[in-house]
């Protein structure tokens, strides 16, 4: 069995699991502004962290980054715990998963605005911030540990390929701790990138709406303690499969999706499961793809995209949106979470009974499913179950 304990948490709903619990579920989005920072001269709506982030000064400088700075804020929230957990473990059997695909790219952007101004690059950069393996590298550098440190980055699966990467490590033998998670922090390459594809929106974004045009980019962080045992929540399956259909496109058959769906419920036992955490980026694609898979698999399991609320993350996506199933399989109030959105449905799509703000389970929830799906037509649907 893997279990998950409470889980780091920081993203435009808050800077703490309290903040983020109590924000998620009454539809609150403090951190979701309309800004130019990251694309000046064009407001757009971006999820932003507005924590003061802890100081890296006295890192080494290939580690200074504000991708960094999300994780150890993540991480500060479960130190205590951790610390308890790992007390009698040897170094050698604590491993580090996370997914990104950011990292210190805002910093080398800084740098090279700098160096063009200037004529040199900044005595305070390092192009090793911008590597995709530091923020796994730093967390066991800062921990010292020595089992596998090490960082996934397949775009928006990211996050929730660390957990199941994570749950690997543990059934195997080789780790009997994991710190697993994803971190993405903003940077104007990210969303240029999506500009560039024609699937930005400016205003917040509306999953599943007849009126969707696109994502909100978002920032943040979550990260997760698994053993295995002894934590309030268990990641009983997952599924991960690949398209092979288009770089950027989804199937829209969505046959990927549907192995990893099906391949996540075969390996937790289960034929069904109460609440359903859709990918629902806002995009046409998208969500004419998920829409058909899910309503053709688990038909009338209520559902919802919390995109509109946190931005879309990228790489610590599935790892937040994992977080949100695990709160709403410890809430007391069996409240689940809200699909935010302007309630004008498309026609074209299948219908989801998509959750109502303020809505509850009938009973208390026993399995929640998350779905993530990236660029390159790589899938995943993790499966967590109340322990």
């Amino acid at each position: 069995m893997i279990t998950l304990h409470q889980p780091g948490i920081l993203c435009a709903l808050g800077n703490d699991i309290a903040t983020v619990r109590a924000n998620l579920f009454a539809a609150h989005s403090p951190g979701l502004q309309q800004t130019d920072a990251w694309s000046p001269g064009r407001r757009l709506t971006v999820g932003m962290v507005t924590a003061h982030l802890p100081p890296l000064d006295d890192l080494p400088l290939p580690h200074r980054s504000r991708n960094n700075a999300l994780l150890a804020a993540a991480f500060a929230q479960i130190e205590t715990r951790y610390r308890a957990l790992a007390a009698d473990i040897p170094a050698a059997r604590i491993a580090i998963v996370l997914g990104t695909s950011t990292s210190g790219i805002a910093e080398g952007e800084a740098a090279i605005a700098a160096g063009e101004q200037h004529g040199a690059l900044p005595d305070g950069f390092h192009y090793g911030q911008q590597e995709l393996g530091s923020p796994a590298q730093w967390l066991a550098q800062h921990l010292g540990v020595a089992g596998p440190a090490y960082c996934v980055s397949t775009a928006c699966t990211s996050g929730a390929k660390a957990l199941a990467a994570g749950a690997r490590l543990l059934q195997s033998g080789m780790a009997d701790l994991v710190l697993a998670g994803g971190v993405d922090s903003l940077a104007r390459f990210t969303i240029a990138g999506f500009s560039a594809l024609e699937a930005i929106s400016s205003a917040r974004c509306l999953p599943s709406s007849a009126n969707r045009c696109g994502i909100n980019i978002g920032e943040g962080a979550a990260l997760f303690i698994m053993t295995r045992d002894g934590g309030p929540v268990r990641l009983a399956g997952w599924g991960e499969s690949s398209d092979g259909h288009h770089i950027s496109a989804p199937d829209p058959a969505g046959n990927g999706a549907r192995l990893a769906i099906t391949a996540a419920l075969q390996r937790a036992g289960r034929s069904e499961v109460g609440y359903i955490n859709l990918h629902g980026t806002a995009t046409q694609q998208n969500d004419a793809m998920e829409h058909k898979v899910v309503a053709d698999l688990l038909p009338g399991v209520p559902a919802s995209s919390t995109k509109g609320l946190t931005g879309h993350t990228l790489g610590a996506a599935g790892a937040i949106e994992a977080a949100f199933c695990w709160l709403a399989l410890t809430d007391e109030q069996q409240r689940l979470p809200p699909h935010t959105w302007d309630g004008v449905a498309d026609p074209e799509l299948p219908a989801l009974p998509l959750v109502a703000s303020g809505a509850r389970s009938a009973a208390p929830l026993q399995a929640a499913l998350s779905t993530s799906f990236a660029f390159g037509g790589n899938n995943i649907a993790l499966l967590l179950e109340r322990a």
